[in-house]
């Protein structure tokens, strides 16, 4: 396992739309265990591949539960509404109030390809949101309503 270098805004790598995966193979495995541990270096929270320089629709994720492993995750269903913070780890030191469902249902794959659903709220549901953007080329600050840099 190896930490990889975190993209940042600029690179255009962030603004492509990311393929999906069609191979769950050892590639695979490295890939992902590459991100759980680039993501926990960095402390964050999530990571999609794009923001390790990967266009491929893997997005990895730890609120604190242990890492969740996302493969061609796509969002099934919302409700709700919550505003809160958010920053992202390929935009160092800045913020800003993101509307996001207050709770959403995921359907992804797994590192083996078997497929599976899962609920979020609150956190959990923000990083679901947050990190299946980047596989579309969004980033949080397309969305944000105010945006604030550290020390601010």
């Amino acid at each position: 396992m190896a930490v990889r270098n975190i993209v940042k805004e600029g690179d255009p790598v962030l603004r492509s739309i990311s393929r999906p995966v069609t191979q769950f193979d050892e590639r695979l495995s490295v890939l992902i265990d590459d991100m759980i541990d680039t993501m926990h270096r960095a402390d964050g929270c999530g990571l999609a591949a794009p923001q390790v320089g990967i266009l491929r629709r893997v997005v990895v994720i730890d609120v604190g539960e242990g890492p969740l492993i996302l493969v061609n995750p796509e969002i099934i269903e919302t409700s709700g509404e919550q505003l809160e913070s958010e920053g992202c780890l390929s935009c160092p030191g800045q913020y800003g109030v993101v509307k996001r469902p207050a709770v959403v249902k995921v359907r992804a794959q797994g590192r083996d390809g078997a497929y599976y659903t899962m609920v979020g709220d609150g956190l959990l549901a923000r990083a679901f949101c947050h990190e299946i953007d980047h596989l579309d080329g969004i980033i949080f600050k397309d969305k944000v309503i105010t945006l604030h840099k550290d020390g601010e």
